[in-house]
């Protein structure tokens, strides 16, 4: 492997003020990358505390974090929200276990969830921007790190035991956890287990739109005056957005003035419906419906049809810290990971039932034909971490690599093995002077891209793609008063192709697209500067932070023209002359799916995120209000949007302490989205009116028991994503009641 590496840094802004809103909680742990301490941590840095979490509705990771400024996702039904920071998506941005890449294989498509257990965690770590980088390789948007005890650095204080059980309406669902931890003959025990069983969630009459592809097919009485628009489902609930998991972990360690040092295990399984797949309408093109049956039935065969998916997480980790206090360095802390990730997704028998094709060929076989697609990701990390700080000034080196196999078997094998191998070197600095600061920070990446693609004469171009860069980062943050603290940072950050933007070649139901990457592309520049100012004066704070992005060879999945595809050579099939019109490709086996290419452009990122605050003391409790608002606008260089970039949100917040009682009510305004890229349309605004009450008791001393009530989408709005590539037939949910309990002794 050529060696060298990829560059970077964080920049880290301001040690801001104690009060950070709604966003950012209060009192942190530490950030268990270990690479920097949270008093230096870059500014955009949102800490979600664990009791967050624990007191919400249970949900993916991707709801967790929705509506935090800057943050959003692109979901695909109750299981699956792929996290969006400030535009970016997909491998930009990293979700990390303890400070360690969570390699699942939600980079191959975007019906594919991350699969993380929220249970008994402590915190969740939102770092945004190209400081991230520090973190993993080429995360040019963000990393959000998950973070829990299971492996203890420090001695637990006795036995504690918690339970807790939850319902929601919306789904007819429940989950039920209990967790231990204990320290048994000086060796710290920690013991979780979790169970979620969520139903077919509810959505709002005529949340559903499809686009109408009938046109000469249906011969049509029925269609006449709908120029193939939208229409409207008017279904109490959401086929296939069922979801279940069964998630254990146990952790052991050891503590002393030397360090510590533990060994983890993880298992997860789920089960989770597939709301929609591009393929429902595709074999149904023509001649056969004369246009007599569809009136009510809005493609009721498939109904009947259960898509789904299930995953099998395997996780070891070894992980432990020692103080050398030595003359080459004062601390090392290490990291080893083997994960074993599979996800099958099927297709059960679809019964039609024979009424609605009576003379026609379908009779069943169609459908069954179905074979499951198995998707697997096995995966070595190593990492180290060396403390180098001399003279008041905070130095640390660190060492990664990865090695990482992806492979797909099945009908849906778009893409062929691939292997992924990553050598990483960083460096970190900061320096704190008396009223202002400097983080400066580099990295270097070797990384070699294994992997082939396939022609259909059966043949394979096999492709060795080693690939070097170098990214760097600088931030200076200075206190302007007591008050007003201002960062400025500036990153150059090289981000490589991922496997599936190289090897892609096949039909992608999840997009709705067959798909082809390119093993050329080059490497993504990402060129950031970033603004943020904190201010806090008594009850009153604000934050705003102003950024830039100018990528060079931004990656993107564009769809193809007609006249593009009849003009291109696409790997020497001979497509000759023929008018693929209306056809989508049939003669090639694509189906109905869109013909789409990863190309790269020049593209820009742009926005802000502002937030500003009130505490109020009343008589009892106290009272904070807050209004927060963010904004991306995203453009290639010549002009056109980039897709899938959320709306400009605003959100309000009212929130109230007393105690043992806590309240919050938060309204999420979403605007319409009319700035939308190629083969996309608008995306009308909502509103989400969300809340929770929470008590708390002690019980005679010897515990606590937490009863929380929560109220989601209150409003019950017909709610559309406009990032999500299923925003019309995949809904968010409607109205949700539940309650949590939580015991602790």
């Amino acid at each position: 492997m050529n060696k060298i590496f990829n560059a970077f840094i964080v920049l880290i802004a301001i040690q801001s003020s104690d009060v950070f809103s709604q966003q950012v909680v209060e009192e942190t742990v530490v950030v268990t990358s270990a690479l920097v301490d949270i008093n230096t941590i870059d500014k955009p840095l949102y800490v979600i505390d664990g009791d967050e979490i624990l007191d919400g509705s249970t949900s993916s990771l991707g709801a967790a974090i929705d509506g935090y400024l800057g943050i959003s996702i692109a979901d695909y039904g109750s299981a699956v929200g792929q996290p969006i920071i400030r535009g970016m998506s997909g491998s930009r941005v990293k979700i990390l276990k303890n400070g360690m890449v969570n390699r699942d294989v939600s980079f191959l498509g975007a019906d594919h969830l991350n699969d993380l257990d929220l249970n008994d965690i402590a915190q969740i770590e939102i770092v945004k921007g190209p400081s991230s980088l520090l973190y993993a390789n080429g995360s040019i948007g963000g990393i959000i790190n998950v973070v829990d005890d299971c492996i203890a650095q420090m001695d637990f204080d006795g036995a504690e035991f918690a339970a807790g059980y939850e319902t929601q309406s919306v789904n007819d669902g429940s989950s039920e956890y209990f967790n231990y931890k204990n320290n048994l003959n000086g060796f710290n025990v920690n013991f979780g287990y979790k169970n979620s069983e969520f139903g077919n969630y509810d959505i709002p009459n005529g949340a559903v739109m499809h686009e109408e592809h009938h046109d000469e097919e249906h011969e049509g009485e029925e269609h006449e005056g709908e120029e193939h628009e939208e229409h409207e489902e008017n279904m109490g609930y959401l086929n296939n957005s069922d979801y279940m998991s069964e998630a254990t972990k146990f952790g052991i360690s050891k503590t002393g003035d030397w360090g510590y040092i533990g060994l983890s295990v993880d298992n997860i399984e789920s089960m989770y419906g597939i709301p929609f797949h591009g393929e429902e309408h595709e074999e149904h093109e023509g001649e056969e419906h004369e246009g007599e049956e569809h009136e009510g039935e809005e493609h009721e065969e498939h109904e009947d049809e259960r898509i789904f998916s299930t995953t099998d997480s395997e996780s070891i980790t070894l992980k432990g810290s020692y103080n050398a206090n030595g003359s080459l360095f004062n601390k090392v802390d290490y990291t080893y990971r083997k994960s074993d990730y599979s996800l099958t997704e099927q297709h059960a028998e679809e019964e039609h039932e024979g009424e609605e094709h009576e003379d026609e060929e379908h009779e069943g076989e169609e459908h069954e034909e179905h074979t499951p697609t198995l998707f697997l990701n096995k995966s070595s990390e190593y990492g180290a971490i060396f403390d180098v700080s001399k003279s008041g000034i905070s130095q640390k080196i660190s060492f990664n690599f990865v090695d990482e196999d992806t492979s797909i078997f099945g009908e849906e094998a778009f893409m062929n093995p691939a292997n992924n191998r990553e050598l990483t070197l960083g460096y970190f600095m900061s320096k704190d002077f008396e009223s202002y600061n400097i983080d400066f920070g580099a990295r270097l990446d070797d990384v070699v891209r294994t992997g082939s693609v396939s022609h259909e004469d059966g043949n394979a171009d096999k492709y060795d793609i080693d690939n070097r860069t170098s990214s760097y980062a600088f931030s200076i943050g200075k206190d302007l008063n007591s008050n007003l603290n201002v960062n400025l940072g500036f990153a150059s950050v090289e981000r490589l192709p991922s496997v599936i933007e190289l090897f892609m070649n096949g039909p992608h139901l999840a997009t709705g697209r067959f798909e082809v990457g390119n093993p050329n592309l080059n490497s993504e520049t990402s060129n950031n500067i970033d603004i943020t100012f904190n201010y806090e004066n008594g009850d009153y704070y604000a934050i705003a932070s102003f950024f830039m992005n100018d990528v060079n060879n931004y990656i993107t999945l564009m769809d193809e023209s007609d006249e593009d595809h009849g003009d291109e050579d696409h790997d020497d099939e001979d497509h000759g002359d023929e008018d693929h019109g209306d056809e989508d490709h049939d003669d090639h086996g694509h189906g109905n799916l869109i013909h789409a290419n990863y190309i790269q452009e020049n593209a820009e990122f742009d926005g802000y995120e502002i937030e500003f605050g009130r505490t109020v003391e009343l008589g009892a409790g106290e009272l904070t209000l807050s209004f927060g608002r963010d904004v991306v606008n995203a453009q290639f260089a010549d002009g056109h949007n980039v897709p899938r970039i959320n709306p400009a949100r605003n959100i309000y917040s009212l929130s109230y302490a007393q105690n043992d009682l806590t309240f919050r009510l938060n309204l999420k305004d979403v605007e319409k989205q009319s700035s939308f890229g190629e083969g996309e349309t608008a995306t009308d605004g909502y509103q989400m009116l969300n809340s929770r009450l929470t008590k708390t008791y002690e019980i005679s001393g010897k515990g606590v028991l937490k009863i929380s009530l929560f109220g989601n989408n209150l409003l019950d709005e017909a709610a559309r994503n406009h990032s999500s590539f299923v925003k019309d037939e995949v809904p968010l949910p409607g109205k949700n009641y539940g309650m949590k309990f939580n015991l602790t002794f």
